[in-house]
């Protein structure tokens, strides 16, 4: 672990590695998914650190970096492959980790390995004792080891999917299975789960599409998860009329079918406003990031002022094009997300310069934004609070802030700031 820190730093350190927090936002799937499956060494190199593997040149004849589903990786994929011996997958492995080991995402590992498995580095040295240990914790009741008694995380912001996640997770829903519509089954399968009527128009489908919003957010929903693109301005008649072709057959082609996408997106924004569920919304990093752009929000959200937005990964890389967006928009928020393992320095760039500009009660501190290793958890959060003692202590070394205005700040953001955003959201109270 680092031993230079400044005595500001370690106070803001030891000060936060006290907090009870609010994790706002990772992809983890219900428990049993991850303990059903076998783990070691290559857990901690799944998820993230694979687009550094890929922008490396694995799997180069096979993946580009812009089209990241359905792209097949079989050297990637190999090292999952538990009928591989893992040395074999290890000596496929180990020229890549040397290309990557000194990144942000590798680095969430290493720490992980030391934090967690008590083996301080990740090399041919150490990979198979550290497979072991993984191995033996990938038992029931790893989300409560890793989570709510290593991190004090009350709640975990998760979205894999599905609503049977289990406690400390929270379910946000992706609002793709409402907003875009491919024919006629998805319809029919919306209107079954709901014991409906198959919807004949749009207005009777978005009747539906409000009942399914009501129907998660009773057993746990809080939020809805979108994308910050350029959408059309609504059209009803235009919308009902794409709609009535599509779920009768006929044909539709792409623009006809963005067209209904726009709309279905603004009037499932509007649901998610009265019915107090928060807009979560990934903007920036992730594959032709201009099309996801932060800046779409300029005007998606003051189309719809009675939502809530939280707007994901500061927009990295358009960190401060985000931070500009929450400080004239009123209800949008920032969201920290998988920005400390993206870059440290442009996450302490960032996190300083909102605090110049963005109310501190629009600010949401942390997410891990994992999958399969729920461990990493722990190697991001030390990261991130890294960068807010180092930006906060620095601000008060600099006399701009006292210890007890960042404290504040600190639990604002850790905790406070998701309750008030995600209002639907109850947890523990936490420790004073």
């Amino acid at each position: 672990m680092p031993t230079h820190e400044t005595l500001t730093e370690r106070r803001l350190l030891e000060y936060m590695g006290g907090l009870d927090i609010i994790d706002c936002h990772e992809h983890l799937p219900p428990e049993k998914v991850r303990t059903d499956q076998p783990q070691d060494v290559f857990t901690l190199v799944s998820h993230y650190c694979r687009h550094d593997l890929f922008s490396a040149g694995m799997d180069r004849s096979t993946y580009c970096g812009m089209n990241v589903w359905g792209v097949s990786r079989p050297t990637y994929e190999s090292l999952f492959n538990q009928a591989i011996p893992l040395e074999q997958r290890w000596a496929i492995f180990q020229p890549w980790w040397e290309a990557i080991r000194h990144g942000s995402y590798a680095r969430a590992a290493i720490l992980t390995a030391k934090l967690v498995y008590c083996v301080d580095r990740i090399d041919d040295t150490t990979y198979q004792e550290l497979s072991q240990r993984i191995a033996a914790e990938n038992t029931p009741g790893i989300y409560s080891r890793m989570l709510t008694e290593r991190c004090r995380i009350l709640a975990v912001l998760t979205q894999c999917g599905r609503m049977d996640v289990g406690s400390p997770l929270v379910p946000i829903m992706p609002a793709g299975t409402l907003t875009d519509l491919g024919g006629r089954e998805p319809v029919e399968k919306l209107a079954a789960d709901l014991e409906e009527v198959f919807p004949a128009s749009l207005e009777a489908y978005l009747e539906l599409t409000r009942k399914r919003l009501a129907t998660w957010a009773a057993v746990g929903m809080v939020g809805l998860k979108f994308m910050s693109r350029r959408y059309a301005p609504p059209d009803a008649k235009a919308a009902d009329t794409v709609y009535r072709r599509l779920v009768t057959g006929e044909p539709v082609d792409g623009a006809q079918r963005q067209a209904l996408q726009s709309h279905l997106t603004h009037a499932v924004l509007d649901q998610c406003g009265e019915l107090d569920l928060v807009a979560a919304v990934h903007a920036g990093i992730w594959g032709d990031f201009r099309d996801i752009d932060c800046t779409h929000m300029l005007t998606l959200a003051p189309a719809h002022p009675r939502t809530d937005f939280d707007l994901y990964h500061l927009g990295m890389p358009s960190v401060r094009a985000a931070i500009v967006v929450a400080k004239n928009l009123p209800n949008v928020w920032l969201n920290l997300c998988w920005t400390h393992i993206i870059s440290q320095v442009q996450s302490r760039s960032g996190i300083d310069e909102l605090l110049d500009q963005v109310p501190v009660t629009k600010v949401l501190a942390f997410g891990g934004d994992y999958a399969r290793p729920v461990e990493k958890v722990v190697g991001h959060l030390y990261m991130a609070r890294e960068d807010y003692a180092r930006v906060f202590g620095e601000r008060i070394d600099r006399g701009l802030m006292d210890m007890a205005d960042a404290k504040a700040i600190l639990r604002l953001w850790f905790h406070e700031n998701p309750l008030r955003l995600y209002r639907r959201l109850t947890v523990p109270e936490a420790s004073p």
